[in-house]
């Protein structure tokens, strides 16, 4: 199925050109995770209803609807963006005008990731090189946080991960490298890898 043949099933455009640069090195352009590989997600990498996903630089909602769809996960993505943010609100007029009997658990907040308050129930965290590493710090110490706070199980998602974001990780004793989604065998950044909080 193509990339539009999924946005129509969902009642979504996630599609098209691209909206602008961002004037900040910290902050990268917005791209979709091709629907291909995320469908090779969901059949390798366990996703429950009972999940909460935080999606880092979300743009248009595409993962957001998917998972959502697919896994009765609630997921809340975090958008910078304004232009962004406005169609993933858009998207969700369509979604839930067609998937009307879906449970509305699909949040969405304006805004930089490091003003967004992680929920105490938030348990699984996606990041498609959302920004610098810098930043993919900040975050990951304001998780480790919510997790003093409220212990639960955290995972961390990584898809095309950057050499930065691995050894960043690597270099932490609190997360344990856990599995490898392979997207591509043509290009090998073409993954999902999966870090879990080691308790």
């Amino acid at each position: 199925m193509k990339e539009r043949d999924f946005d129509r099933y969902l009642n979504i455009v996630t599609t098209g050109d691209q909206i602008g640069f961002y004037e900040s090195l910290q902050y990268h352009r917005y791209e979709p995770t091709p629907y291909t590989h995320l469908e090779q997600l969901i059949k390798e990498y366990e996703i429950s209803a009972s999940d909460r996903i935080v999606d880092f630089g979300c743009g248009k909602g595409r993962l957001n609807f998917y998972l959502h769809y697919t896994t009765g996960a609630t997921v809340t993505g975090v958008e910078m963006n304004k232009d962004f943010y406005q169609i993933a609100l858009e998207n969700k007029k369509g979604y839930m005008k067609k998937h009307h009997n879906a449970k509305l658990e699909l949040n969405f907040f304006l805004g930089y990731a490091q003003e967004y308050a992680i929920h105490d129930q938030d348990n699984r965290f996606y990041f498609f090189n959302p920004f610098s590493i810098h930043v993919f710090r900040n975050i990951i110490h304001r998780i480790l946080q919510s997790v003093e706070q409220s212990y639960r199980e955290v995972e961390l998602i990584l898809y095309y991960p950057s050499e930065e974001y691995i050894d960043f990780l690597q270099s932490l004793v609190v997360f344990l490298y856990k599995q490898e989604v392979v997207c591509s065998e043509g290009n090998p950044y073409e993954k999902f890898l999966i870090y879990r909080f080691a308790y």
